[in-house]
């Protein structure tokens, strides 16, 4: 009589099941993605080195010349030059990429162990405007570069910025860039 019972109300609760309304979801709208591939490529060297990963060395300066938050000091130049770009023509930019390094102003975090405290690495164009580095795009405000013959050369500056007074001690950041081709 169990058995029986068990199995009328299972077959019962099938029954239901069978005959309930599926569930429909509506799409409320559609989202779609565009982007581009290219088939650019260039060899990169930077700061005069044969390799795409470089150092960038600013002087040593004195602790009294970033005393005050908003003090700079210590402007360096480096370039990434370009070669053998296909196409030869158009425009490039440098992308200072987002990251562990990069600080909500844009420069770049001091990652010396017991270095200098309140100070920071600020990238510039060669028309010393600061770079935004981990922006998004144009509000970067990476300079681009046209080509020529397949070449170019993107200049720029690093310099100490301080975010208040500096103590002395080390310095030293990274940043990961990429060449884009607008």
């Amino acid at each position: 009589m169990k058995k029986t019972l068990i199995s009328a109300a299972l077959v019962a609760v099938m029954g239901v099941a069978a005959f309930t309304p599926k569930i429909a979801a509506a799409a409320d709208g559609t989202i779609t993605f565009n982007g581009k591939v290219t088939a650019q490529t260039c060899t990169i060297n930077g700061n005069g080195t044969a390799s795409n990963n470089f150092a960038v060395t600013l002087p040593t300066v004195s602790a009294s010349a970033l005393s005050a938050t908003g003090a700079v000091a210590g402007r360096t130049q480096f370039n990434i030059a370009l070669s053998a770009c296909t196409p030869g023509t158009g425009n490039v930019v440098t992308n200072f990429e987002p990251g562990p390094t990069v600080a909500a102003d844009g420069n770049l975090t001091n990652q010396a162990t017991g270095g200098a405290s309140n100070v920071e690495f600020q990238l510039l164009n060669p028309d010393l405007s600061a770079i935004v580095a981990g922006a998004p795009g144009a509000t970067q405000n990476s300079k681009p570069v046209g080509l020529v013959a397949g070449a170019a050369t993107l200049a720029y500056y690093s310099q100490y910025f301080a975010t208040a007074a500096v103590t002395a001690g080390g310095a030293t950041s990274t940043v990961q860039y990429d060449i884009t081709y607008p």
